[in-house]
């Protein structure tokens, strides 16, 4: 028994032994490891190619002297990547230039603005204008019908900022029937496609003829729109109904036979057509008639 005894412990003993190897060997291993990575890492060198971004690869023959690196020779397929990635970068920096060019030449045409308000049914933008180009030099006057009033509003631009400030002294004066109101704009106008402006005297002068209206209902046909003006303003010649898959309304373009029906057609604006209330404007643009294409045989 004794000897059994003595054989278990002498096993016991040497069981412990093993596992105290083991875990010198994985120690030793975990640290021939760690020297081994550390030892490729200090072979590294930090100037290497593989450690800039993309778009130092376009500079590397110039700089080739200064970091003192061999260049490594691409794929064609790493190349097209790269020439992609510094394609993509400029086009992203170029976008975001427009976009603050837009924005800085919006807010100077801002700075450039007067809101009007209160403005008699009977002035037209030219009387409009022409109150204002005392002050300066006007670019552009916008007239635009208030569904909420019987008196319109309107957007006067000028050349430069002095202009508009001057303009804020007119605040009160009398325009027709009503004194207006002049305030700094906060909003810019909107310019007008060249190509819709009018090109001659002739659509110069259908251009008094035609109204711009907005906020019409998806529902109302050009049909009723058309037996709506003539009902309470005049003969209406030519008609042009837009409108998208965006917008929950549309707009048209109203062409009448006498300039006095466009006037009259002002006081429209507000008035329910459908289930919307419409807004109406005099318009910049004449309604020129489609052009028939010919078709291929």
């Amino acid at each position: 028994m004794a000897a059994v005894v003595d054989n278990s412990g002498e096993a016991v003993e040497a069981a412990k032994n093993n596992d105290l190897e083991v875990e010198t060997t994985k120690s030793e291993s975990k640290e021939f490891n760690v020297q081994n990575l550390v030892d490729m890492f200090t072979k590294l060198n930090p100037l290497a190619k593989e450690f800039f971004p993309s778009y130092f690869h376009h500079n590397q023959t110039k700089k080739s002297d200064n970091f003192n690196q061999v260049p490594v020779k691409q794929s064609a397929g790493n190349e097209n990547f790269s020439n992609k990635r510094g394609r993509n970068n400029v086009n992203q920096g170029r976008r975001k230039l427009n976009g603050r060019a837009f924005r800085a030449q919006r807010d100077d045409s801002i700075r450039r603005t007067v809101y009007v308000s209160d403005i008699d049914q009977t002035i037209t933008e030219e009387q409009l204008a022409g109150l204002f180009s005392n002050c300066g030099q006007v670019v552009d006057c916008r007239v635009c019908g208030d569904p909420h009033s019987v008196l319109r509003f309107a957007f006067v631009e000028f050349a430069d900022e002095q202009g508009a400030r001057a303009a804020l002294i007119l605040d009160g004066t009398m325009l027709g029937f009503y004194p207006v109101r002049v305030l700094p704009s906060k909003t810019a106008i909107l310019p007008v496609n060249p190509t819709f402006l009018p090109r001659s005297e002739n659509e110069r002068e259908m251009c008094t003829r035609t109204v711009y209206c907005t906020n019409i209902d998806k529902k109302v046909s050009q049909t009723e729109m058309k037996s709506f003006f003539e009902s309470t303003c005049g003969e209406v010649t030519r008609l042009r109904l837009l409108g998208d898959q965006v917008h929950s309304t549309r707009i048209a373009f109203v062409e009448f036979a006498m300039a006095e029906s466009a006037i009259i057609a002002l006081n429209c604006s507000g008035l329910v057509l459908g289930t919307q209330a419409i807004r109406v404007s005099p318009s910049k643009t004449p309604v020129r008639p489609r052009v028939t294409r010919p078709t291929l045989r």
